[in-house]
């Protein structure tokens, strides 16, 4: 992959003259085999996250034998980058590590996502900022107005350069060379001097491109300093884009404010945007500017206890490999060769082959001494695992926990006075709570209620109690207000809370809370059972261990697919 714009902290981007080669056609000699193989297989994958693939047809889609491909997976399944549904494979949210990687080392989002959620306030029209990629723009900030036409693209998403408005301000600055084989990467299905397909564009891009049309339209872009998206895209879609460059000039990334034709056209949303638009960049180039904390990565080695496990069906070298990946975006910045070892906790020259075979498959840039991740990255699934909703990531843990109890399990969120369904696996049994996704229940006499209630700040609480009014579903249930305070408190000092019998009769059920990245409640999950199965102390000791280890895995993939450095969602 040519080089793209340098990180703000990073190097002069270009290619290397020093120990790491630039990408070529064919691999290096000290490249790394079974990390370029398990790129190529997780990049297969990612293509569509959603979709359960098989072995068979991974080995279809990469070109490598079953046999690799069953290693591969038995390695990515035994590191968590995969999940093994029968005789699927799956993206696990865990992947989702690497595209965290690039986007903290990148420091883009930390340093630059709180203007575009401003601007984005100020404006009221959806923001983004993109980085170049190759010949494309790939999103690192979303900043998106909810309304009913409203923009669906997602951090990591991939576009065109000529189809969108940052791709016009990245293409301003491509040398001659850049400009001549641009339209063969095209004609050929490739996106980049390494010759792989890169797959997973949010939007297709031409097969034969106006080459003439677009240079135009970029160097009108780099004359006037900004450059907008006419329905490119898509039709009723408008967008002004404005660069963003470091001290040295270089284009970083492009800061966009996009609307919909219901709203602007093209020419009115320049109007209202780019003064503001222009404010913004400007403010983005100072703080990129100051100088950034000195960091050095660390990365626990994640192989060595599975290599043991697994034996010769480990594959360590593919494990090294990423934990070199996760080292160089461990911290923000780049970082030496010695500092990626220390890191890791592996030899220099183990951690040098695998910095040369991330080098050659444009997940790493160089100036030959100091090495950053590159955009590219985010082409391991980021933009379909960061979307995943919380339902879809409950589910899998949550079908483990009925496995292993043999008793319904469910996800709820709080809504007003309410708790809601959003995930709920049922157990075989006969006799079984007959619940469905999207059903409401008062939160004062639920398990889960009282788990989400308690950890509402006590105003709130206490205003919410004021306005319910209990209703007496059982003999059990608890209707006095100072005694349900009691227990919403209880709840939140134990971690937990159990309800018997009070939202029906032989109704017994324990839930525990699941938190986000930030360590704020955002749901909780529990299991239900009839009473007659055990007392209330025999499901603690029963229940609590498994659902709270459910709990903790929920919020672990969250945590990882729900962080969105410095932008979520206006």
């Amino acid at each position: 992959m040519p080089e793209t714009a340098p990180t703000p902290s990073g190097p002069p981007s270009g290619p290397s003259s020093g120990p790491l080669s630039g990408p070529s056609s064919a691999p290096p000699e000290e490249s790394v085999g079974p990390l370029e193989r398990g790129l190529a297989l997780l990049r297969a994958m990612a293509v569509d996250p959603a979709v359960r693939q098989r072995p068979s047809d991974l080995a279809r889609a990469t070109g490598l034998a079953r046999s690799t491909v069953d290693r591969i997976a038995t390695t990515l399944v035994g590191l968590g980058y995969l999940r093994s549904d029968g005789r699927d494979l799956v993206l696990a949210p865990r992947a989702a590590e690497f595209g965290n990687a690039y986007l903290t080392g990148s420091g883009l989002p930390d340093r630059l996502g709180s203007l575009a959620v401003e601007l984005a306030d100020r404006l009221d029209e959806s923001v983004s900022i993109a980085v170049p990629d190759g010949d494309d723009a790939r999103f690192v900030v979303q900043a998106t107005r909810r309304r009913a036409m409203a923009v669906s693209f997602r951090i990591g998403d991939l576009l065109p350069a000529e189809r969108c408005a940052p791709g016009a301000l990245f293409a301003a600055e491509w040398d001659e060379g850049r400009w001549d084989a641009w339209p063969r990467r095209r004609a050929n299905g490739v996106d980049d001097a390494n010759g792989t397909d890169d797959g997973g564009y949010a939007v297709e891009p031409s097969s034969a491109p106006d080459v003439v049309g677009f240079r135009e339209l970029a160097q009108a872009s780099a004359v006037r300093g900004w450059s907008v998206d006419d329905q490119l895209i898509e039709p009723g879609l408008v967008a002004v884009s404005v660069p963003v460059r470091d001290p040295s000039g270089a284009t970083v990334c492009a800061v966009s404010v996009v609307s919909h034709t219901s709203r602007h056209d093209a020419a009115s949303l320049t109007g209202h945007a780019l003064p503001r638009l222009r404010d913004t960049a400007r403010e983005m180039e100072r703080r990129l500017a100051l100088p950034a904390a000195p960091a050095a990565p660390a990365v626990p080695p994640s192989g060595r206890r599975l290599k043991e496990e697994l034996g010769s069906g480990f594959l360590q070298s593919l494990a090294r490999g990423l934990d070199v990946l996760l080292a160089l975006g461990a911290a923000p910045g780049s970082h030496p060769l010695a500092a990626v070892a220390r890191a890791t906790g592996l030899p220099r020259a183990t951690a040098r082959r695998a910095l040369i075979t991330l080098r050659h498959l444009g997940y790493v840039g160089s100036d030959g001494e100091r090495f950053r991740l590159l955009p590219r990255v985010l082409g391991l699934g980021y933009a379909r695992l960061a979307g995943l909703s919380l339902a879809e990531i409950a589910e899998p843990h949550l079908i483990d926990l009925v496995l292993r109890v043999h008793e319904s399990a469910s996800m709820a969120v709080l809504d007003g006075p309410d708790i809601r369904y959003v995930a709920r696996v049922p157990t075989t049994r006969i006799m079984r709570l007959d619940l469905a996704v999207g059903t409401r229940l008062p939160a004062y006499p639920t398990s889960m209620g009282r788990v989400l209630l308690g950890a509402l700040p006590e105003p709130e609480l206490a205003s919410l109690l004021a306005e319910m009014t209990p209703t007496r579903f059982t003999e059990a249930t608890v209707t006095d207000r100072a005694a349900l305070a009691a227990a919403v408190r209880a709840a939140a000092r134990d971690g937990h809370a159990l309800v018997d019998q009070e939202l029906e009769e032989g109704l017994r059920s324990v839930a525990v809370p699941v938190h986000d990245g930030l360590g704020r409640v955002v749901a909780a999950v529990n299991v239900a059972l009839h009473a007659g199965r055990g007392t209330p102390d025999e499901v603690r000791a029963a229940l609590l261990p498994p659902l709270s280890e459910a709990a903790r895995a929920i919020s672990a993939d969250l945590a990882l697919t729900d962080r969105l450095p410095g932008a979520r969602p206006a």
